[in-house]
């Protein structure tokens, strides 16, 4: 049984930094890319953010590109979203996936307020 769990979200400051963590279990995760993904209020959730198994390969979109960085620990099967530079328009819940996996945690809500 597949599950993934999210945690490290919080409200910051516009500014401020996070790191979200992930832990997943049921599968086997050093050889499994991983995502991060953004749901805003109203919207669909997006990708943001993946790394493959070996971590050579990272991919951002283009509104986090240079201020977050995803990472992983194969040793501890968990997956990291380090965020600096934190803004109002990055609040939102966050979850993460497995690729090609249909499984999802409930997510850690982060809000980037004053």
């Amino acid at each position: 049984q597949v599950q993934l769990v999210e945690s490290g979200g919080g409200l910051v400051q516009p500014g401020g930094s996070l790191t979200l963590s992930c832990t997943a279990s049921g599968f086997t995760f050093s050889t499994r890319r991983m995502n991060w993904l953004r749901q805003a209020p109203g919207s669909k959730r997006e990708l943001i953010a993946a790394i493959n198994g070996l971590s050579s390969i990272t991919n951002y979109s283009g509104d986090v590109k240079g201020r977050f960085t995803i990472s992983r620990d194969n040793a501890k099967n968990t997956v990291y979203l380090q965020m600096n530079d934190l803004m109002p328009e990055d609040s939102g819940t966050y979850y993460c996936s497995a690729h090609q996996i249909d499984a999802w945690g409930q997510g850690t809500q982060v809000t980037v307020s004053t």
